[in-house]
C-alpha cells in the first residue's frame, strides 16, 4: 500500500450571501482552486489521476458533475477522472478522505480533492423540491429536527444559555479578525478576479463575513427560531466559496520534488443520534482516538466547524478541550460556511496552525445530518 500525504490546500475567499464572489459561476470558482493548487506547487496537470469534488446542492449550475465541468472549463486535461459527491456539510472533508483512500489503495498517485458551494446562486433548499416527490416515504417514523432545532437542543442538553452562545460568537469574530490581521490566512487563500456590472473586475482576497461584534450587539438579535437560543451572530453564514487539496503518495511526492505538509493518522465518518444530529463530532472523535491510540491531551489543535456555536462548545465540554486549542483562528460564524467547501478550509487552517506552533497533532471535525467526519492529522 502507498502512504498518502497532503501536499497543499487552498481556497477562495468566502463571500457573503449575494456578496463579493457571487457574480462568479460555480465552475469558475472551483476551477480556479483546482488549477491554483497545481500551479502553486508546479505540478503538471497531466500528473493528476483523479479529482474528487464535493457539492451539497448539485442542481442548476452545480449540476452535471460540477467537479468535471470545472476541471475542463479551467483548461485542465480531460483524461483525469472526476467524481462529485454529496455528503452534506462534511462533503469537502470526505472528498479528501476518499482521495487518501484511493492513494493508499494504489489506485491514484496524484489526486485533487475539492469542493464548491455558491449558496447565493443555488440555495441549499432548492434540491428538496422541483415537484419530484418528497425526500422521505409515507410512514417515516424517525424524529428528524431541522438544523436550527437540533442546535438549540444541543445547547439545552449542555446547559448552555443564550449569553454563553453570544460570548462564543463574539470570540469567533475576534479570533478571525486577529488571524487575518496577523496574516494567518494568507497562504490558504487564492485571490479571485470578480467581474463587475460595468465590465471592470475587482480582486477579492479576504473573507467577507467578518464583522465587529459585541455582547451587547448580539444580545439584541432575535433568535433564528421563536423561543430558541441561536441567532445570526451565533450561526454560520450563508456563503460562497471553493477549496482544493493536493493529495499524493509519499513516493510520488518525492519524485516530483514536493514537500508534504501533513499525513492523516486516523479518520471516521459517523451517523449518530437523530435527536441531537449535529452533536456527532463527539462520537467521531472518540472513534478516531480509539483507532489511533493518540490521547486527546496530545492533540494541540482542534478545528470543529461552527455550524452553530453550540456544536464546538458541546465538543469541548464533553471531551475536556481547552479553548486555547479550539478554533483559535475563529470559525464559520465569522468566516462563513459554503457547505461543499468548508471541510478543506478546516483542514488547511489546522495544518497552518500546527506549522505556526511547530506542533505535531491536530483534529478536524465537522458535523452533518448523517455523515459527520473527523480526521486526525500529523504535521510532517
Amino acid at each position: 500500500m502507498s502512504a498518502p500525504v497532503i501536499v497543499d490546500l487552498v481556497r477562495t475567499p468566502f463571500g457573503k450571501r449575494e456578496g463579493w464572489v457571487s457574480p462568479l459561476h460555480a465552475t469558475e470558482l472551483l476551477g480556479h482552486v483546482q488549477r491554483g493548487v497545481l500551479e502553486r506547487n508546479l505540478v503538471d496537470p497531466r500528473e493528476v489521476d483523479q479529482v474528487i469534488g464535493g457539492c451539497v446542492t448539485p442542481v442548476g449550475e452545480q449540476f452535471g458533475n460540477v467537479t468535471r465541468t470545472s476541471w475542463v472549463h479551467a483548461g485542465l486535461p480531460p483524461e483525469a477522472g472526476c467524481t462529485t459527491i454529496e455528503a452534506q456539510c462534511g462533503t469537502a472533508s470526505q472528498s479528501v478522505q476518499l482521495m487518501l483512500g484511493q492513494v493508499a489503495a494504489g489506485a491514484v498517485d496524484v489526486g485533487v480533492a475539492c469542493g464548491v458551494e455558491l449558496m447565493s446562486r443555488v440555495p441549499l433548499a432548492h434540491k428538496q423540491g422541483f415537484g419530484l416527490g418528497t425526500p422521505r416515504p409515507a410512514g417515516w417514523r424517525l424524529s428528524t429536527p431541522d438544523q436550527y432545532d437540533a442546535a438549540d437542543r444541543i445547547a439545552l442538553r449542555r446547559r448552555l444559555v443564550r449569553a454563553d452562545l453570544d460570548a462564543f460568537g463574539v470570540r469567533s469574530q475576534e479570533r478571525a479578525q486577529a488571524a487575518w490581521d496577523a496574516g494567518r490566512f494568507d497562504r490558504q487563500v487564492l485571490p479571485v478576479e470578480v467581474p463587475q456590472p460595468d465590465g471592470s473586475t475587482v480582486t477579492v482576497s479576504r473573507d467577507q463575513g467578518l464583522r465587529a461584534s459585541t455582547l451587547e450587539g448580539l444580545a439584541g438579535l432575535r433568535t433564528v427560531k421563536e423561543g430558541g437560543l441561536h441567532t445570526a451572530g451565533t450561526s454560520s453564514q450563508v456563503s460562497d466559496g471553493a477549496s482544493a487539496a493536493l493529495v499524493t503518495s509519499a513516493e510520488r511526492a518525492a519524485v516530483l520534488g514536493l514537500t508534504p505538509r501533513a499525513r492523516v493518522l486516523g479518520q471516521a465518518v459517523v451517523g449518530g443520534d437523530f435527536e441531537y444530529m449535529l452533536d456527532n463530532p463527539i462520537l467521531a472523535a472518540q472513534r478516531v482516538i480509539a483507532r489511533t491510540g493518540i490521547a486527546l491531551e496530545e492533540i494541540e489543535v482542534f478545528e470543529v466547524n461552527e455550524a452553530f456555536a453550540a456544536i464546538p462548545m458541546s465538543f469541548a465540554q464533553v471531551l475536556g478541550i481547552d479553548h486555547d486549542r479550539l478554533n483559535v483562528n475563529g470559525g464559520a460564524i465569522a468566516l462563513g460556511h459554503p457547505a461543499g467547501a468548508t471541510g478543506i478550509r478546516l483542514l488547511a487552517t489546522a495544518i497552518e496552525e500546527l506549522e505556526r506552533r511547530e506542533a505535531q497533532y491536530a483534529m478536524v471535525a465537522i458535523c452533518a445530518a448523517a455523515a459527520t467526519t473527523c480526521v486526525l492529522l500529523e504535521r510532517i
